[in-house]
């Protein structure tokens, strides 16, 4: 990334590739062919009975000054001595420039940098599990910034937003509060994308489950005008028979690349639907402070 590389030390991601200036222009994604595979400690991490989870939601940026996987992983006995016994990272693919909550994203793929490398991540979850803690990842799959090629590929320049054939997005949002441009989660490409998402996250880097970000949102019942604007917020809470069957494929692929991983969902619905998800498997947060 030419405009935020230069604000990562070396000491946070050693060895940053230097940029091809003259060669090209954006940012450049960079691969290794048979690169050495990380020796995990832990295979057979027995996940807390999710009825019994107790949950530390953490931004690394602001939880430990050097915002690095290092220094989080030497913090765990903090975490550990509080009676912890999940930690839900406010996501950490890469994301647009450094100094974010992290749900701006822009590449579903690789871990962002500000963070530390892909390894230094593997080694603070293989502690967690070797200190009986689960290690969640918040993960924004209703929405995606433009800075994302998939994004870029297929762009309506005349009316600055997704055009109306891309195979991922909606050119309007279908619903209230959203960010970035949304996902059309009907679409067999976006579900094949999704797919391969939580596989990525579940078996290379062994994570424990997500939380979804704006889960209301998947769904393709229009409660907005075509223009993304003047949306019924009450129409969009109901009972959406089309999202529960979204969410019923979604759990069911998260389960099956890794049986008993977490689905958190931040959904705020009817409480008709979200019982109903909630008696498939899923769990949601609730408000009790009324």
């Amino acid at each position: 990334d030419p405009a935020h590389d230069q604000h990562i030390s070396a000491t946070t991601y050693p060895n940053l590739k230097p940029y091809p200036t003259g060669k090209t222009t954006g940012i450049v994604s960079v691969f290794q062919t048979a690169e050495p595979a990380y020796n995990w400690q832990v295979n057979n991490f027995s996940r807390p009975d999710r009825r019994r989870l107790v949950i530390y939601e953490l931004l690394v940026r602001d939880f430990v000054a050097a915002h690095d996987w290092k220094t989080l992983k030497d913090t765990i006995g903090y975490l550990k001595n509080l009676g912890v016994n999940a930690i839900e990272l406010m996501p950490f693919n890469e994301f647009e420039g450094n100094l974010s909550w992290g749900y701006n994203t822009s590449f579903y793929f690789a871990p962002d940098k500000y963070y530390g490398t892909k390894n230094r991540l593997k080694e603070f979850i293989d502690e967690c599990h070797k200190n009986g803690i689960a290690v969640m990842m918040d993960i924004a799959l209703n929405h995606t910034f433009g800075q994302s090629p998939m994004v870029q590929l297929y762009w309506d320049a005349a009316n600055n937003r997704p055009a109306a054939n891309s195979p991922w997005y909606n050119p309007a949002a279908k619903h209230a509060f959203n960010v970035g441009y949304d996902m059309n989660h009907e679409s067999l490409a976006t579900r094949a994308f999704t797919s391969r998402v939580v596989e990525h996250w579940l078996q290379e880097y062994k994570l424990d489950g997500f939380r979804f970000d704006l889960s209301k949102g998947f769904t393709q019942i229009a409660t907005c005008d075509t223009t993304g604007g003047n949306c019924n917020l009450g129409a969009w809470g109901q009972y959406d028979a089309s999202r529960v069957a979204i969410w019923k494929r979604y759990f069911d692929t998260v389960q099956n690349k890794s049986a008993g991983a977490y689905v958190i969902l931040e959904h705020f619905a009817d409480n008709s639907e979200e019982t109903e998800l909630v008696n498939y498997g899923m769990l949601f947060w609730g408000n009790l402070n009324h």
